[in-house]
């Protein structure tokens, strides 16, 4: 899996070498409130190859949602560029799916399936016939094949959750994104839910841009994992994370691992050169984080 590289000629070789689907080059981002002009992100750079699970972590307020809506196209960056698969992305696109926290996003007056359809038929991507069964498959993936013809207010948190995922899924998206999808949910289904799309991921291998404010899920979720300092969001550190999972909980290294990536987006100064990592995990740190 790719290694995390700095700089210019680092990730030129990267591309030359990885199967990168999404460049983030030097992106600051930026909205507008009544009073003033806040700066979301500042120069953030990272890559996401084919199959990766990339997380973005940090502190409420660092820009990483702001972040994922200018991967999908929500927000233009004042300064930088997003590209998918070399293209520069200028707006939203059937190529990028955003799964959100918030689940009451299902039209109610649309059963599951006739859910998973609807951007397979608004986008004209398939005809209807060619959209039942392409439904009928995702929701078979993720489980809800028996309820395909229920209604989203029979449903729970976690089933709808699913269902949001398998209609993200259908559309056969170059990269999904997914904003904080399980942070609504309690923690026994949020648990249940990071292992259902671990299992899904390995049976699909989608390529799956995630975020989150919880180290725990990010080390449990992702192979990658960027992490972002406080406002304005900037890149303190990238984790090469792929041997932890659900079965590392409550583990000796990832307990260690957990309380080292507190430290960095955290502490000052916690990832200056020659301090110790977790043996085993990789870490790049970023320039501005040996200066601090």
């Amino acid at each position: 899996m790719n290694a995390p590289l700095q700089g210019h000629t680092a990730r030129n070789l990267t591309r030359a070498i990885f199967d990168t689907v999404l460049e983030v080059d030097r992106v600051s981002l930026e909205y507008r409130t009544p009073q003033r002009v806040v700066r979301a992100t500042h120069e953030v750079s990272f890559e996401v190859d084919r199959a990766d699970r990339f997380v973005l972590l940090g502190p409420s307020g660092c820009g990483k949602s702001t972040l994922l809506k200018a991967v999908a196209g929500f927000i233009e960056p004042v300064d930088g560029r997003i590209l998918l698969d070399g293209q520069a992305v200028r707006a939203p696109g059937p190529d990028r799916i955003v799964v959100f926290q918030e689940f009451d996003q299902l039209p109610p007056w649309k059963t599951v399936k006739q859910n998973v359809m609807f951007p397979l038929l608004a986008s004209r991507t398939l005809g209807r016939r060619e959209a039942e069964v392409r439904a009928l498959h995702y929701l078979e993936k993720v489980g809800l094949s028996a309820f395909a013809d229920a209604y989203p207010h029979t449903l729970s948190g976690g089933m709808k959750a699913r269902v949001a995922i398998a209609r993200a899924l259908a559309m056969q998206p170059k990269i999904l994104l997914m904003d904080e999808p399980f942070a609504a949910l309690d923690a026994l289904t949020r648990r249940k839910m990071q292992e259902e799309l671990l299992e899904l991921w390995d049976e699909v291998r989608f390529t799956l841009l995630f975020v989150t404010h919880s180290i725990e899920e990010a080390l449990v979720v992702g192979n990658r994992i960027l992490l972002l300092s406080p406002h304005p969001g900037r890149v303190r550190a990238e984790i090469d994370s792929h041997r932890f999972g659900l079965h590392s909980l409550g583990g000796a290294a990832f307990q260690q691992t957990a309380q080292r990536i507190h430290r960095l987006l955290f502490e000052a100064g916690a990832g200056e050169a020659g301090s110790p990592d977790v043996p085993g995990t990789h870490l790049a740190i970023q320039p501005q984080e040996r200066a601090s």
